[in-house]
Parts: C-alpha cells; structure tokens; sequence
C-alpha cells in the first residue's frame, strides 16, 4: 500500500491563532487540546487535517504549494467575501468575463489560496 497524507503542515508565526482562522474557512475544529501561546494547533475539518506549527522564520517568498478551495453551499464571489471578512486578503482576481476563474487570497500571516467555483457553478456553465 502507498502512502497516505496524514496532514498538511503550515509553518507560521502564531499556530493558534492562524488555525483559528482555517477553522472558521473550514467550516472545521481545532484540536481540543489546542491553546493560544501553543507551539502547533491542528484543524480538523471533513477528512483532511491542517497542522500549523510555529517557526521564527517570516514567510517571505510566494507558497510552492497552496490550498485550492471549492465552495460547497455558496459561490465562489460568495466565499471569498466571507474569508475577507474572516481576515484574509484579496491578492488576485483571475476570474474572466464568462464566469470561470477564481480569487487568489492570502490568510492572515499571508499563505496563499485560493477560492474556485463551486460544483453548481461548474455545472451550470457545463464545465463540471
């Protein structure tokens, strides 16, 4: 058997509170032993487990990998409004003139993301 991935792990400045951040995005939970002032927080959220663990290091060049996001109950203008108001940035806009494309944004210390259409978008223009 192959390997499975256990966790994706995010390096960042403050796990609690980034993973806080993921967990409202995610409709997720953290840890139940997670704290504020904690070296890892993890969020737990429908089968897939981020881990955030605190580094000294800024983050200072462009992701090499990210997280691509599909709205499951709203659309994806929808979605990106509620991350902005949950604290992330709009660091591009790639969606074109006949309703493909996304957001990219960024979370609160910066990682990249970004926000697709839903699958109701995508069958309603027949790209599912």
């Amino acid at each position: 058997m192959a390997s499975l991935v256990r966790h994706v792990t995010i390096d960042c400045a403050d796990p609690y509170a980034l993973a806080s951040f993921w967990a409202q995005a995610l409709d997720g939970t953290l840890a139940e032993d997670d704290n504020p002032g904690d070296e890892e927080a993890a969020v737990l959220s429908d089968g897939a487990q981020l881990l955030f663990i605190r580094v000294s290091d800024g983050k200072s060049v462009k992701n090499r990998v990210h997280l691509d996001l599909q709205p499951q109950d709203r659309g994806r203008d929808e979605e990106a409004a509620r991350l902005v108001a949950l604290g992330a940035t709009v660091l591009g806009d790639h969606r074109r003139p006949d309703g493909t494309g996304w957001i990219t944004l960024a979370d609160p210390e910066g990682n990249e993301f970004c926000v697709e259409r839903s699958r109701a978008e995508r069958v309603a223009t027949g790209q599912a």
